[in-house]
């Protein structure tokens, strides 16, 4: 099983429910986060090339956020490398443009990631990709989308839009979670992915 994480975070962030799983696991630092390298250059599409020769002949593969977005180019990529599918509270790109985002500026002291992914990244994550949501056809993994609910950023309706369009997908709701759902409410996170993955 691989655990792939969300802009600016770590593959700590999966200490929790990985320790709650009977499974091998191996949570990335994705390129440019924690202990990974950076690159001169940041795309999702790198990130997912990074993670490919993880992913071995077969795998589970789990991500949050950016990471879903990750994960969700892999199995739209290689289908038959991805056993099962989960996505965690993922923003899908939108329909239309958004505004320009202020480019960010060099932080005056260290962080655990490298700061030049955020604009790159943010950019791509705005930007409308009616190839991404076509590609979601493609996706033979049996998914499991889950939400945290209304306190997130991510709309419901783009999840659900999401379910849709996936062959063989379900999407399950954490309420009050949040958008971090596995840290803001970790068993019950572990309880659904868990089962759904056949790995508590």
């Amino acid at each position: 099983m691989v655990l792939l994480h969300a802009l600016g975070s770590k593959s700590g962030t999966w200490d929790d429910f990985a320790v709650r799983l009977d499974r091998r696991v191996l949570a990335v630092d994705l390129p440019g986060h924690g202990d990974s390298a950076h690159l001169e250059k940041y795309s999702l599409d790198a990130m997912a090339d990074e993670v490919a020769d993880l992913l071995g002949d077969r795998a589970d593969l789990v991500g949050h956020s950016m990471g879903g977005r990750v994960a969700v180019l892999l199995a739209q990529r290689l289908p038959g490398r991805v056993r099962r599918l989960v996505v965690e509270d993922n923003p899908p790109p939108p329909d239309s443009a958004k505004e320009p985002l202020v480019p960010t500026v060099e932080p005056s002291g260290p962080l655990p990631f490298d700061w030049r992914l955020i604009d790159p990244i943010m950019t791509e994550l705005r930007t409308p990709d009616p190839a991404w949501w076509e590609r979601l056809a493609a996706i033979t993994a049996p998914t499991l989308l889950i939400s945290g609910g209304p306190s997130s950023h991510v709309a419901h309706e783009s999840l659900e839009r999401m379910r849709g369009l996936i062959p063989d997908c379900r999407l399950v709701t954490i309420d009050g979670a949040g958008h971090r759902v596995h840290s803001a409410r970790p068993a019950e996170f572990a309880a659904v992915a868990g089962e759904f993955l056949g790995a508590t």
